[in-house]
């Protein structure tokens, strides 16, 4: 399992305990956080499941695609850590995540 700390727009942290395997999206939709609406269902095409990742964890994800980064352009909130959470493959190196749900734009 790992364990992953999301902070809703509230400033409220969630613990969330997952399988490898999941995107991060469906991580926190499946834990009920309303808050990431993840329009697209994960297809990489709206921006709505925008998070800002803690700097300790920002390498060891994947490299931004240029569809996650042309997208991510258009939030006013783009913070240097920002990623789509459908874009992020839960794995173990990831244990310990900590990611803060973006301001709705």
């Amino acid at each position: 399992m790992i364990s992953i700390t999301v902070t809703e727009r509230t400033g409220a942290e969630r613990q969330l305990n997952v399988e490898a395997g999941k995107s991060l999206m469906e991580a926190i939709r499946d834990a009920g956080i309303d808050e990431l609406l993840a329009l697209c269902g994960g297809c990489c095409s709206c921006a709505t499941c925008h998070v800002i990742v803690d700097p300790a964890f920002a390498d060891a994800l994947p490299p931004i695609s240029q569809d996650e980064d042309d997208l991510l352009d258009s939030s006013s909130h783009r913070d240097a850590t920002s990623r789509l959470a459908c874009q992020v493959p839960l794995e173990e190196r990831l244990d310990g995540l900590r990611v803060r749900i973006a301001p709705e734009d």
